[in-house]
């Protein structure tokens, strides 16, 4: 098995820890190294060549931003794209998500992420695909349709977007969810979790979590992510 050979830059030292004791207990993983700030972060990246850098966005000295913009630029100038960028942040305001992808970022994740998705997104990112976390999908749906691109095209280079036009044929003529699964569908879009949607809805977390399973049934979908994808992609939701 090769393994993905990934570097963290990370400033907040809690979060860079256990993200990288994870990491490092992952056998797929071969965990080369570490910044807590982005000039750091781009001297470990041009030194040890990694698949992947996990970057914040919020990085002291040079921000995440344009960290990924320098790696990006020296990738053109060098011909040598193997690092792939992953951005894990806090931040899902339009303005940083479209910024971070403009600036060249493969993928990118909120960091109450699972550890187990956050896998799932490397090796996505790996192998050459976008990861985009369900609680940014409907900002950057909304730039490509402002932008007049293939939506569908776009959607279809994700992993996590790949559904076969039949699949997608069939959630749009069968329609099956209910009317309280389509609100707790569109919090999924929203980037709510279960707490927030029980908050939102005056419901329990329990009975919230009865209601994403009955979704992630109906849609056929993996997880959150994929049903919040497909939600977008088939027009259930807005």
């Amino acid at each position: 098995m090769n393994r993905i050979k990934v570097v963290l830059i990370e400033d907040h030292e809690l979060t860079r820890i256990g993200i990288k004791t994870g990491l490092k207990k992952r056998p797929e993983i071969d965990y080369l190294g570490e910044a807590d700030n982005g000039k750091d972060g781009l001297k470990i990246i041009q030194k040890l060549k990694p698949d992947l850098a996990i970057v914040d966005l919020g990085l002291p000295k040079i921000d995440g931003i344009e960290l990924t913009k320098r790696v990006k630029e020296n990738q053109k100038e060098t011909g040598n794209f193997s690092t792939k960028i992953l951005i894990l942040t806090l931040q899902d305001h339009e303005d940083s998500v479209l910024a971070a992808f403009a600036a060249g970022a493969d993928s990118y994740c909120m960091k109450n992420i699972s550890f187990d998705l956050l896998i799932e997104a490397l090796k996505t990112t790996k192998e050459g695909n976008s990861w985009i976390d369900p609680a940014i999908a409907k900002i950057v749906l909304n730039q490509a349709k402002k932008l007049n691109f293939n939506t569908a095209e776009i959607l279809d280079t994700t992993k996590e977007l790949n559904i076969r036009k039949s699949e997608h044929k069939a959630i749009n003529s069968f329609y099956p969810l209910t009317e309280r699964e389509l609100e707790v569908l569109q919090l999924i879009v929203n980037g709510y979790s279960n707490a927030s949607i029980a908050e939102e809805l005056y419901i329990t977390v329990g009975t919230v979590k009865t209601h994403v399973r009955n979704i992630l049934n109906k849609l056929c979908a993996d997880d959150r992510t994929q049903a919040a994808v497909r939600a977008l992609r088939s027009g259930l939701v807005g």
